[in-house]
């Protein structure tokens, strides 16, 4: 009795089975718009968005902005445990001071005293070699006491250039030591600052990648800044696909924040170099209808309008065999020439009018 009540389930599936894999699919040629496009994925991102990093190895001493908060270029948002870089600032400066000519002002007032009495001395003996010299043209004196203050004359002489060589040494060397402190205080404050850090643009700090007390080096970002309301789009695109896009084509976007919705936007830059791991290229759009409220790395799909065409003769992408050959309800196969194609259709330029009905083929 089991038997003979399986058995009649049993036919009629095989029937069924067999009905459809006789049954037959077929289509007409439609007159429609098509666009070609290129598939790209990527992320929002706010304008002048970049990560910021400190220059120096330290401690993340203090976090001056918190996230969210509008920041202006050169403000501090940030300072590193600098001790050591303090000290060395504080020693800088004591040492322009001791350095500086003001300080140094009773080293060149002695030693110009120096040059004054060493000229006053060449003048007495130059007037007495003068009178001696004027006594011998009347034989008065002898040969030696000319020659004596002839000699002293000379001795003077020397002795006030070499007073006034050594005060212009002196002052070179007081000017020289207080640039060469000037040079380090400079320098010692530059590393000070490096401790410091800035923002370089208007915007928002988006996100701190450190916490307080943690240790910073100059290869680990410490913070996200942006724009606060331009956004722009950072798009991947398939190696094979790049020689398509140009700067100013149309682009598409659909963004997971913002569901069953589209965006327009255009293509803005192509960066020319390929990600060697990813085997992508990066380009840019900019938005051209801008979505209610943006944040940086959302998720984005955009299709890249290549091409368009209106009123165009199509059929099903799955209808086109070899891609060059139809099937036509009567059994004959049609070379055809194709044009524009999206991801469902595919343009006809040659080969079947809209009269014309096809058979989808078996796969």
């Amino acid at each position: 009795m089991l038997r003979r009540y399986l058995v009649p389930p049993l036919v009629t599936c095989l029937c069924f089975l067999i009905g459809c894999k006789n049954k037959i699919e077929t289509a007409t040629p439609t007159v429609e718009n098509i666009t070609e496009s290129v598939y790209a994925s990527g992320r929002v991102k706010s304008r002048n968005q970049y990560s910021v990093f400190a220059t120096v190895s330290s401690t993340l001493e203090e976090i001056l902005v918190r996230e969210g908060e509008q920041v202006k270029a050169g403000q501090p948002i940030a300072r590193l445990k600098n001790n050591t870089a303090k000290l060395a600032n504080d020693n800088a400066k004591i040492a322009l001071r001791y350095a500086q000519l003001s300080e140094n002002k009773e080293k060149l007032h002695e030693q110009r005293i120096a040059v004054q009495l060493a000229k006053e001395k060449l003048l007495t003996d130059s007037l007495l070699m003068v009178r001696q010299d004027n006594l011998r043209k009347q034989n008065i004196g002898s040969q030696v006491e000319w020659e004596q203050r002839k000699l002293a004359y000379e001795s003077s002489a020397a002795a006030h250039h070499s007073a006034s060589i050594r005060y212009h040494e002196l002052e070179r060397q007081l000017k020289l030591a207080a640039n060469q402190a000037q040079i380090s205080y400079e320098v010692a404050t530059q590393q000070l600052g490096d401790f410091t850090v800035t923002s370089k643009i208007n915007g928002k700090v988006y996100s701190w990648l450190k916490e307080q007390g943690e240790l910073v080096n100059p290869q680990t970002a410490v913070a996200v800044i942006g724009d606060e309301k331009d956004f722009i789009l950072e798009l991947d695109i398939d190696e094979s696909d790049i020689g398509l896009v140009a700067s100013g084509q149309q682009v598409v976007v659909s963004l997971s924040s913002h569901p069953n919705e589209v965006w327009n936007a255009t293509v803005s830059k192509i960066y020319p170099i390929l990600n060697e791991r990813t085997k992508l290229f990066t380009m840019e759009a900019e938005f051209t209808t801008t979505p209610p409220s943006l944040y940086p790395n959302l998720t984005a799909e955009a299709n890249i309008i290549i091409r368009s065409k209106k009123n165009v003769l199509l059929i099903p992408r799955s209808y086109l065999i070899n891609d060059s050959m139809v099937l036509l309800k009567s059994g004959e196969q049609r070379k055809v020439r194709t044009g524009l194609r999206d991801y469902r259709k595919v343009e006809i330029e040659e080969g079947l009018s809209a009269n014309d009905e096809i058979v989808k083929p078996i796969k």
